[in-house]
């Protein structure tokens, strides 16, 4: 399909998720990412709004972008004011964008409820804003809001907001479904019906209050539309906006447009996490595509047909869109999962093992005692790697003791005192921490640090602590995830007990034996 285009306004849209607050330099960050993805728009805010906007449409201009347009957005000019006199009119054009999205109202409930105006004031108000904006050298989208909504509840009048628009001088008309209420089916009706009266391009900007933001989008490409509007990780107020993450490679591997280069493509994983860390967000685990459960496989059966071949159970191949295939351990696994995460290890373990049998029993002793290995890969790679035969323990723990002290209204004071046996030589240590996890943490460190020099370069980058059994209160047993990292890679690591000390202990030994293991390895 020739002239298709993206347009993000994940910097406009998606800021109004709760809990996002993108700052000035986040902004700008997101904006080279998208750049980097091939998005043909970024709609960067609305100029009139708020001091951040005005000030990211003066900074980007400093940015040499190699794909994308920057969007400034704003409405139609308020009744009360002639289109030259209009301050939000004005705000648009001094943030000298190339192109401008304006939203006018199509439904005519929101014209007489909510604007309390004329339906014929209201087409002036489009006409006038589009009109004054073209002769200011704007490529115009004209944004219609609430279309769908205003087409069911009154045809004529939707469709010649459109017209009106199109009349105009607008380049694209966008047609929104802004309150996320529609289906796929009556999109596909409605647009079908009214492209037969329309001479430019059409385009889709779907909400996702009824879960089929990017069902529309596909279904609107799929009747005409050749330019799609959405949000990385579908960030938007309420529900959200249509996915781009989805939305993306549906289009270039569903429907063969070739919205992205491949390369693009690829980089779709890693600018969802990227964009979701500025957000100071978790990336959801199961969102499609991108996501890092997107192509996990736990179940046994699920797993033999994978490993001969991935398309069993897979739709695309994950390295298309930058993401990888995993395997999980746990209760629901068979012999085929372990001798798969095996083989991810380096180990050779031959599915006809009669260890296997006995491993992967424990595994599952394990899990069912709490311990989850999806989060804690490396756990269970030592735990298959102790049960081989010659594996030697870095050291051997005999004995802590933590200790907490307050007195009055002074701090707490903590302390560890650890006993170690390393390389047949026992060892004592201690340490003062801001908590008990954080004074064992250094008195491992104080212990090992001579001999295993290494392990300075691991730094503990995440601590999750989850209650397993909340009805027993304090005496329940917690599951304790670690997350570690030295300069090259990242790893996860747990531990199980109904002393959290205990538990974090495990994954704290496991997170520096694991180290170790990398090192000894090389």
């Amino acid at each position: 399909m020739k002239n298709f285009t993206l347009f993000d306004t994940t910097l406009r849209d998606g800021a109004q998720t709760e809990g996002i607050s993108f700052s000035l330099a986040d902004k700008l960050k997101i904006t080279r990412l998208l750049d980097e993805l091939g998005v043909h728009y970024i709609e960067g805010g609305w100029p009139g709004s708020n001091p951040k906007d005005i000030e990211y449409f003066k900074e980007v201009k400093k940015i040499k972008l190699q794909h994308a347009k920057i969007v400034a957005f704003s409405s139609t000019r308020r009744a009360k004011f002639k289109v030259e006199e209009d301050p939000i009119l004005k705000a648009l054009i001094d943030a000298d964008t190339p192109v401008v999205s304006i939203f006018g109202k199509t439904w005519d409930f929101h014209v007489q409820d909510a604007l309390k105006i004329t339906l014929e004031e209201n087409l002036e108000l489009i006409a006038d804003s589009i009109s004054y904006l073209k002769k200011a050298g704007k490529e115009v989208i004209f944004d219609a809001e609430h279309f769908f909504d205003g087409y069911k509840a009154n045809k004529k009048y939707a469709l010649e907001c459109l017209k009106t628009a199109e009349k105009a001088g607008a380049d694209i008309l966008c047609l929104c479904d802004t309150n996320g209420g529609s289906l796929s089916f009556e999109v596909q009706d409605i647009i079908l019906a009214i492209k037969q009266h329309l001479k430019i391009p059409l385009g889709i900007h779907a909400h996702n209050d009824s879960g089929c933001a990017v069902s529309i989008s596909g279904m609107a490409v799929k009747c005409g539309c050749v330019h799609v509007q959405g949000t990385i990780n579908g960030y938007g107020e309420r529900c959200g906006n249509a996915n781009l993450c989805s939305i993306i490679p549906i289009l270039k591997l569903k429907l063969g447009i070739d919205c992205v280069t491949d390369q693009q493509l690829k980089s779709l994983t890693e600018i969802s996490r990227h964009v979701a860390e500025i957000a100071n967000l978790p990336q959801s685990a199961h969102q499609p595509f991108v996501g890092r459960s997107a192509f996990s496989h736990k179940g046994g059966i699920h797993v033999s047909a994978v490993l001969k071949h991935p398309g069993t159970y897979e739709h695309i191949k994950p390295e298309l869109v930058g993401n990888e295939r995993r395997v999980t351990v746990s209760e629901l696994s068979g012999i085929s999962n372990l001798v798969y995460k095996a083989k991810e290890y380096g180990l050779d373990i031959q599915k006809d093992s009669p260890n296997n049998k006995a491993l992967l029993e424990k595994l599952k002793e394990l899990e069912h005692a709490g311990y989850q290995f999806e989060e804690g890969e490396a756990s269970f790679e030592l735990v298959v790697k102790k049960s081989l035969a010659g594996y030697k323990p870095f050291f051997e723990l005999k004995g802590f003791e933590v200790m907490t002290t307050k007195a009055g209204k002074a701090d707490t004071s903590v302390e560890a005192k650890l006993r170690l046996s390393v390389k047949g030589k026992e060892t004592e240590t201690s340490a003062i921490g801001d908590g008990p996890i954080n004074a064992l943490d250094g008195a491992l460190r104080k212990a090992l640090i001579d001999i295993y020099p290494e392990i300075k370069e691991v730094k503990l980058t995440d601590y999750k602590v989850r209650v397993l059994d909340s009805k027993e209160g304090t005496a329940a047993k917690v599951r304790v995830i670690v997350e570690s990292t030295d300069e090259n890679r990242t790893w996860g690591t747990v531990g199980v007990s109904t002393n959290v000390i205990e538990a974090s202990w495990q994954a704290l030994v496991d997170s520096i034996e694991y180290k170790l293991l990398m090192e000894e390895g090389k």
